[in-house]
């Protein structure tokens, strides 16, 4: 049976209103709830005419597999509810079988899914367009190309996980059969700026995390990185990792995408290497310097990033360290050279990292070009699918923000003027009065940003050009005396900001009136960001680079080929780009989708109706409903019309004969609707209200169900009928069936008798036979049982007469041995008498001695060293032996536990007693340190590149590396300081630096000081006239104070052979330079807490406050 196909149409099961033109009333709050009510059932696309409305769910819904695709396939536009895939498969249709081109343009804001959608639109092309091998890889390769361009040109913003940070616009080009031969992806205003800096809460570029998250060791250290973020500047650490999101696996995808897409391995390794170039670029620091004659340059800190990135790119090293710090300027035959200061040096850096990875990201794209490109000559129909940023309103609005807006209004005015147009040929086609339309046209706004003499674009590079000092003020300052009239710019200075109500508008700042609203931009950055320049010095290091790819994005460098003028600014640039992309437009049949966000926490079942609101007026939707509805609200073809209402007539219900024209004028007057609400087209009925619409679907309601009334009557009186015939055809069969069965039952009961007849006279026979042959059985064995037992008897009567001769001659034998035994004892008695209590007494204490060892085996105590268990003695004569083997034993188990100890553990427990002979009982802090290991080496200096300085300055054996706090002489206050204790010095580091302050020879020290409280304070006097004891003795607070003391008193005892001094008072005498001063600890509550707290009260006096 084939399966029925069921044909649905957008009034079908409606949630809501499918399709904007017809929500009556229209106003801003119905077109929100409307968009809500949709939102909350998953209806997340309605439509507004031929434009969808997509409004991101945040999350997977089932609506975009393999049967949804089959279900729009070759369908009527409004014939399935609204979704992208109705769309597409419009476009599609009208690109292979009208020969049209078309264009999908696909806009919103950050966040609103319009890469999600740009990926549905093109899967969806590439499932129901042609197969064959070489087409599927032409698919492959368009699909493919959209994870590379991702990984490097989408990045982590505040408002979308994966934003794209670039504009696209991709051309897929197709046969006459409709099947794809390959594209052309165009990029718009990569953020560069990104690279070297991010906001609070966003991350760098994508492919710089996938890098150093899912390279393998090897490759990192071929390209010399780590995979520490924190290692690099231009990471961004506090959103480096992103929730849902698994770098790694990225990683690895974008890798396979690129041999897809057809990257050589080679040419892969060297886009990883200059992002590898990019990230340690960033790691560059300077220093200043003062020149002879006066002048400030700039140095570089640590060479060894730059010599890192020099051999990653065969720069040579002097080359590109010159390049960070000199900028030669030519003019005419004139060389100029002049030294960069840090700041400048810092500018050049980032420069140069913008440009170096802009220029990678414009090669990738014709790298990608030349790979998907059509391979054939003929001719070629096109769908481009435009994905780029929306209207941007931040807090902070810059140069980006302004060109991107730019590009929005143009996008807009192309839209409106493209939508006219098609409502105008429609009516025209349809041959239908078209009334004028009036609507907003912005192209005033388009003319204040881009005209070409005294637009802000042309100012900006008018600015940019000219000679002398120029700034973002100066900028702002002609924005004013050119601008200052025009209706839709506004500034603090201008002749309109008499007329302003915002008075915060600050002095560095200018707004335009968009179509979407007011923007606020701040002027700063301005200049910088449009001349975008790249010194001189540093395009020639590149062009001068061993890597080829490298060289080949800098080709201004080459010294053969200097041109002086200057490089086209960024504005101007966008502007050429954004009127040749419109130019393109132009030429195609547009298609939009328009998506929104519906709340800024990217989180699903959330629907935010003030943003909403905002995105809806900025893309002007209430607008473009107006637009659609200005003339006929609904039109649809005759025959689909027909079809729907025609159960509506009696003329035309079931069948109608005539054209379908006919068929709906005759039902529209049946149902008497005023002839002003409808108009007749050649080839659709035009519908001015929607009330109409709605009047019609109320009547269709009701008819359905009349006529489902009407099939259930007659659907029961036909099943009542045919059940009766089935239970009388079901009568007859059952009747022959029970004789049949009657008569086979009948025959297997005679069967089955005489069958039991024959098994009883078998059984019978059987047993006579049984009965016989168990006779003869027992016959046989019993004679058998007879001879055993016969022979039985005759074995028992041998065996007993053998046993009563062996016991005959066994008593033989014992009365000769007890024979033997009397004459012994009789002669042995005379001896015994005299020696017998000696003998006994020494044969009791014997068998006690035996006893008392035996039981001391069993009762041994553990062989811990300080189990104090010993069993007790059993008699007081062994109260010597007793002891001496309890000392014995302990004795013992004491020597078998320190044969376990290694050389490092003897060591720690050496210096634990030597601190108990001199901190026990002394020093209150001394029993909580008791328990804590002593380490030394607290900060790890050989592991930690950050003091690799100071590891290189000190070959000596380091015993303790720890933090403590210096106690200034002056004012008591403590500052953070490496304290270093070697074999024969005792050094003093900065934390931060690692650069050492102070080194003093342990000859030098005389004696240690400290409290008896529990604190850390402690003092170390240094030999007077000694050069270390030029500015006075020390004063530290350490939370590892017995340790220090005890690791300096034994490293001093080591080396010098005498004795350090440790004095523990709590009052005890330091020199300060040439002054005594007396550090006096005294008890008192502290505000922060347990800490001490240390203050100087005059020059003879410093108190420690100890809690």
């Amino acid at each position: 049976m084939a399966k029925m196909e069921v044909k649905t149409s957008l009034l079908d099961n409606m949630i809501g209103v499918g399709d904007m033109v017809l929500l009556e009333p229209l106003n801003e709050e119905t077109f929100i709830n409307n968009l809500k009510k949709r939102f909350d059932h998953n209806e997340i696309y309605t439509y507004i005419g031929s434009v969808v409305i997509s409004v991101n769910p945040y999350r997977s819904l089932p609506i975009y597999s393999p049967e949804k695709v089959e279900d729009y396939r070759n369908r009527n536009f409004y014939e399935l509810s609204p979704h992208i895939f109705a769309l597409s498969d419009e476009a599609y249709r009208s690109l292979r079988d009208q020969d049209k081109d078309q264009c999908i343009l696909i806009t919103g804001e950050s966040g609103a899914g319009k890469t999600e959608a740009s990926k549905l639109v093109m899967s969806y092309v590439a499932a129901v367009c042609g197969k064959g091998a070489e087409v599927n890889q032409v698919k492959e390769q368009l699909l493919q190309s959209n994870p590379v361009l991702e990984a490097f040109g989408n990045a982590k913003t505040v408002r979308n996980d994966n934003s794209s940070r670039f504009g696209k616009y991709m051309d897929i080009e197709f046969d006459f059969k409709g099947d794809p031969l390959g594209g052309v992806i165009s990029n718009y205003l990569l953020e560069k700026s990104r690279v070297v800096k991010q906001p609070r809460g966003e991350r760098n570029f994508h492919v710089f995390y996938q890098l150093l998250s899912g390279a393998s060791e090897e490759l990192l250290n071929k390209l010399k990185l780590e995979r520490d973020f924190s290692r690099y500047n231009y990471l961004s650490l506090d959103s480096a990792k992103v929730n849902g999101v698994d770098d790694a696996a990225n990683f690895r995808t974008v890798r396979n995408a690129m041999q897809i897409v057809g990257f050589m391995d080679h040419e892969a390794e060297s886009v990883l290497e200059v992002v590898a170039a990019v990230l340690k670029l960033g790691n560059i620091e300077f220093k200043p310097e003062s020149r002879v004659n006066g002048l400030d340059e700039s140095k570089i800190k640590d060479k060894n990033e730059l010599k890192e990135i020099c051999e990653l790119t065969g720069i040579d090293q002097s080359v590109l360290e010159r390049a960070f710090s000199f900028r030669t300027v030519e003019a005419k035959q004139e060389k100029v050279s002049t030294t960069l200061n840090v700041a400048q040096a810092y500018y050049a850096r980032d420069a140069l990292a913008k440009n170096l990875y802009s220029r990678l990201f414009s090669w990738l794209v014709n790298r990608i070009n030349e790979s998907i490109k059509a391979q054939t000559k003929v001719r070629k129909k096109v769908m481009g699918v435009l994905d780029i940023y929306g209207f941007e309103i931040f807090e902070d609005n810059s140069f980006e923000q302004f060109i991107i807006n730019y590009c929005n209004e143009k996008l807009q005015q192309i839209f409106i003027e493209l939508t006219l147009k098609e409502e105008q040929e429609e009516y025209i086609r349809e041959d239908i009065e078209w009334t004028h339309i009036d609507y907003f046209n912005n192209a005033i706004i388009c003319d204040l940003i881009e005209n070409n003499t005294n637009g802000i674009l042309a100012m900006l590079d008018e600015e940019c050009l000219r000679p002398g000092t120029v700034t973002d003020e100066t900028f702002l300052e002609k924005l004013n005396q050119v601008c200052a009239t025009h209706q839709h710019f506004e500034s603090r200075m201008s002749k309109c900001s008499r007329f302003l109500n915002d008075t915060s508008l600050p002095h560095s700042c200018f707004r335009i009136q968009h179509y979407a609203g007011k923007v606020l931009y701040q002027v700063e950055g301005f200049v910088d960001k449009n001349n975008d320049l790249l010194y001189r010095d540093l395009s020639q290091a590149m062009w001068k680079a061993g890597h080829t790819l490298i060289k080949s994005l800098f080709p201004e460098g080459n010294p053969a080929k200097i041109n002086l003028k200057r490089p086209p600014t960024a504005g101007s640039q966008f502007k050429a780009s954004v009127a040749t992309l419109m130019k393109n437009l132009q030429t195609k049949n547009p298609n939009y989708i328009r998506c929104i966000k519906p709340n800024d926490k990217k989180a699903a079942h959330i629907f935010n109706e003030a943003l909403v609101c905002h995105q809806i007026r900025y893309l002007g939707l209430l607008e473009n409903v107006r637009v659609r509805r200005a003339g006929y609200a609904f039109r649809q073809a005759y025959e689909p019309c027909l079809e729907r209402y025609k159960m509506l007539c009696k003329q035309t219900w079931p069948h109608w004969k005539g054209p379908a024209r006919a068929g709906v004028e005759v039902l529209f007057n049946e149902l008497e609707i005023p002839v002003e609400e409808y108009s007749f087209g050649r080839s659709k009925i035009f519908i001015r209200n929607p009330r109409t619409l709605f009047k019609l679907e109320d009547l269709r309601k009701q008819r359905l169900e009349d006529l489902a009334t009407l099939i259930q009557k007659i659907y029961r009186g036909w099943k009542c009928r045919t059940h009766f015939l089935l239970m009388r055809k079901s009568q007859i069969v059952i009747a022959a069936w029970y004789r049949r069965y009657a008569q086979q039952k009948r025959y297997q009961q005679i069967k089955s008798s005489a069958l039991v007849i024959q098994s009883y006279i078998r059984g019978w026979k059987a047993r006579k036979i049984l009965r016989e042959l168990k006779h003869q059985k027992r016959c046989e064995e019993a004679a058998t049982t007879i001879a055993a037992y016969w022979h039985g008897t005759q074995a028992r009567r041998e065996l007993k007469r053998l046993k009563e001769e062996a016991r005959r001659k066994h008593a033989v034998a014992v009365i000769w041995a007890y024979w033997l035994g009397l004459k012994v004892r009789r002669e042995y008695r005379k001896f015994f008498r005299a020696n017998a209590g000696k003998k006994i007494y020494e044969f009791t204490i014997q068998r006690i001695m035996q006893k008392y060892f035996l039981e001391m085996k069993n009762k041994m105590p553990s062989l811990s060293p300080i189990d104090k268990n010993w069993p007790s003695r059993p008699y007081l004569f062994l109260d010597s032996t007793h002891k001496e083997l309890k000392r014995i034993f302990h004795l013992w188990r004491c020597k078998k536990y320190r044969d376990q100890f290694t050389d490092q553990q003897k060591l720690i427990y050496e210096e634990k007693l030597e601190a108990s002979e001199l901190f026990k009982d002394k020093k209150a802090l001394y029993p909580s340190s008791v328990g804590q290991p002593f380490q030394g080496a607290y900060l790890e200096i050989n592991k930690n590149p950050k003091y690799k300085k100071l590891q290189d300055a000190i070959e000596e054996k380091i015993i303790i590396a720890e933090v403590v706090n210096k106690i200034n002489r002056a004012n008591g206050k403590s500052t953070s300081r490496i304290f270093l204790l070697t074999n024969n010095n005792l050094l003093l580091a900065d934390q931060k630096s690692g650069q050492i302050k102070s080194e003093v020879p342990l000859v030098d020290v005389t004696k240690v000081s400290m409290s008896s409280q529990n604190d850390g304070f402690f003092a170390i006097h240094l030999k007077e006239g000694s050069e270390a004891a030029s500015k006075g003795d020390f004063l530290f607070s350490s939370d590892h104070l017995i340790e220090m003391a005890t690791k300096l008193y034994r490293t001093t005892l080591s080396q010098t052979k005498q004795k350090l001094n440790i004095e523990i008072s709590d009052e005890f005498l330091v020199q300060f330079r040439q002054d005594k001063v007396c550090v006096k600890f005294i008890q008192g509550n502290q505000k922060n807490g347990s800490v001490p707290t240390c203050k100087r009260k005059n020059n003879r006096l410093l108190e420690v406050a100890v809690p």
